[in-house]
């Protein structure tokens, strides 16, 4: 790995390298914002040239996405914790859907997606054969019986797709004005819900 730069301190591994990568580009996007950090700001940051960065993140984005999906995990756990006693597939999906709109702009590093626009886990990322599969399997973390609700395993990727789709469109695109929870709930359950649960009826 070489013995320059690095602060004095030589990662040890791979793994300890490309963590070491991703906690300084956390530090540079603090200073100067998501937008105006670059391969070199983070590169000056461990002492190393770019060419280091380059062998563990060929992108900037790799880097920001790395930060991302390290916050996901307890995102994830989050959600799940808060559907928690919802079994109604069509409510789980759309209370889901409103717990991620609410939480994941305040969420310091899964914000980062939704600034990176395209390139972006929420842009067209969001529609990857990756991002799609881990959306299948959030999906199957639902207190929900798929299989009871007549939701096949081929099902849930579809869904995850719309539903990927979906937050893509309402986290970068949220309208003039943004619609209130209520109002969105009212949106998805009319229009979301039925395809998960005959008739769509909202509850209460």
């Amino acid at each position: 790995m070489g013995h320059h730069g690095w602060g004095g301190r030589p990662p040890a591994s791979e793994a300890e390298a490309r963590q070491r990568i991703v906690d300084a580009t956390v530090r540079c996007i603090d200073r100067h914002g998501v937008v105006k950090t670059t391969l070199s700001d983070v590169a000056n940051e461990l002492g190393v040239t770019r060419q280091t960065v380059y062998r563990h993140f060929g992108r900037i984005s790799d880097i920001i996405g790395e930060v991302a999906a390290q916050g996901a995990e307890s995102f994830v756990d989050r959600l799940i914790a808060h559907l928690q006693g919802v079994g109604d597939p069509a409510e789980a999906v759309v209370e889901g859907m409103i717990f991620c709109v609410r939480t994941i702009p305040g969420e310091p590093r899964l914000s980062l997606l939704l600034q990176l626009e395209d390139s972006a886990a929420f842009g067209r990322g969001a529609t990857t054969a990756d991002a799609i599969a881990y959306g299948a399997e959030m999906l199957r973390r639902f207190p929900v019986d798929w299989a009871a609700a007549g939701v096949g395993e081929d099902d849930l990727d579809g869904l995850a797709e719309i539903v990927m789709r979906l937050l893509t469109s309402l986290l970068q695109h949220p309208g003039e004005p943004p619609k209130d929870e209520a109002r969105l709930r009212a949106v998805l359950y009319r229009w979301l819900a039925p395809a998960l649960r005959p008739g769509g009826v909202t509850p209460g």
